[in-house]
């Protein structure tokens, strides 16, 4: 029997209870190259009943200490494969907005990397402030369009600068001309995945990098290195690995208030588990961090 839940086997909680709800969006419309990725949510949480629910860094039983609960997909292309991408985003944004209402703290999980634009704009329609949106990928994502789509996962983050939004990149290590010369023109925030392998000191300037309290964090899995999560639409060597990727994710969560996440493009290989598994023990990691601000100083040290 597949879970329902995320981590299910090892706790139980009701919508009411959950602090964090992962909320899962199986879309998918413009993927280029490898698809698929409208099956990752359903692998994430399949693979994550395989998790140990002892965290041993944060020295906790995570799902224990904190009340999960995995509400009903939405935008399912499996279904309605005729859904647009401009119902999808409504769709989207609708419901996370209802899930920021009720308190709870939102982990989307993808489907392809257009489903953020909808995700952001429920935070951005909610908050009264500002906020940074942290792109951990391979890509860019800055196209105004690509293959005659502004609504393609190549444009997502082109998306979310057109809401007048802050955004940094992390693990950088792909984009076409159109988007170096925007970089370069508009002064946005990169830390390339080259300068990680060269400075040791590159979260220290990723953090100072980050001018507001708020951030929201978003995470196309193709931004670890593909030796790590092969499955995914569009892998590109060179990038983040796992100790470098949560060193980072921890110290964003210890320095700002995180809102939401969400975790995107898993495309699952038939003959491996590893990228699930992988991608389910990342989101895990993103409850310990979002929930961090109840374990003593000494645990976080």
């Amino acid at each position: 029997m597949i879970p329902k839940q995320f981590i299910g086997s090892e706790a139980q909680a009701t919508y009411e209870q959950a602090k964090v709800v992962i909320l899962p969006i199986p879309y998918e419309k413009t993927t280029t190259y490898r698809k698929g990725c409208q099956h990752g949510s359903t692998a994430i949480i399949l693979a994550s009943d395989q998790l140990e629910a002892y965290d041993i860094e944060l020295e906790q039983e995570i799902c224990q200490e904190t009340a999960i609960f995995t509400v009903e997909a939405i935008a399912d292309t499996r279904t309605n494969p005729a859904l647009t991408p401009e119902a999808m985003l409504e769709i989207t944004t609708s419901r996370v907005s209802k899930l920021i209402a009720d308190g709870k703290f939102v982990i989307a999980l993808g489907g392809e990397h257009s489903i953020t634009a909808g995700v952001v704009r429920a935070y951005q329609q909610a908050l009264n402030q500002p906020f940074t949106v942290i792109q951990i990928d391979a890509h860019g994502d800055l196209r105004h369009s690509y293959e005659g789509s502004i609504y393609n996962h190549a444009c997502v983050m082109r998306r979310v600068l057109e809401m007048d939004l802050p955004t940094l990149g992390v693990g950088i290590r792909s984009i076409c001309l159109e988007e170096a010369e925007l970089i370069k023109q508009q002064q946005i925030p990169v830390i390339w995945a080259k300068d990680i392998y060269r400075d040791s000191n590159w979260i220290d300037k990723a953090i100072a990098l980050i001018k507001t309290k708020q951030v929201f964090i978003t995470i196309d899995l193709d931004g670890l290195d593909p030796s790590l999560l092969p499955g995914v639409g569009t892998p590109e060597p060179g990038g983040l690995n796992w100790y470098a990727l949560t060193k980072f994710l921890r110290a964003v969560f210890t320095n700002f208030q995180v809102i939401g996440c969400d975790v995107m493009e898993l495309a699952p290989a038939s003959d491996s588990v590893v990228s699930e598994f992988t991608a389910a023990k990342l989101v895990y990691k993103l409850i310990g961090y979002s929930q961090q601000r109840y374990y003593s100083r000494t645990k976080l040290c």
